[in-house]
């Protein structure tokens, strides 16, 4: 895990007369801790600051289209507010994983109804407590 640049991992799909199968092949899960779901209760509205000095994590859309928001704060206890804001427009028709390491803050916006978001990550639950920096969802602007 040496790159410390946010990094689209991309995948595809194989059809046939049985279905669809879609795959990223190239995500290599060895330093995956655990894997939750996120699904928001209204579409369009943002979820997030939340930001990782050691954790790395992983996006996934499993259903629907989900734009992710990442930002690297300058300063953890009051980061300034004009920090450049990469936005990454995630959909389940087009198989991706995004790798976010340590030292960024994401927020996220499900784009479609019933959106749902895959997140892989680094850190054990018993110390995700310890390594979560949450930030004022207005600190950034998810959008843009």
């Amino acid at each position: 895990m040496k790159n410390m640049d946010v990094q689209r991992i991309e995948g595809g799909l194989h059809v046939d007369q049985r279905g669809v199968v879609s795959f990223v092949n190239d995500f290599d899960l060895k330093n995956v801790d655990r894997f939750y779901t996120v699904r928001a209760h209204t579409m369009g509205e943002p979820r997030g600051w939340v930001g990782h000095r050691k954790e790395h994590k992983w996006f996934s859309p499993l259903s629907g289209t989900i734009l992710v928001a990442v930002v690297t704060p300058d300063d953890w206890e009051l980061p300034a507010s004009n920090l450049l804001v990469q936005r990454y427009v995630l959909s389940s028709l087009k198989p991706v994983v995004l790798h976010v390491p340590a030292s960024h803050a994401t927020a996220s916006v499900m784009l479609t109804a019933n959106a749902l978001l895959g997140v892989f990550s680094s850190g054990r639950i018993e110390d995700a407590g310890k390594d979560d920096w949450r930030f004022d969802v207005g600190t950034w602007d998810v959008k843009g």
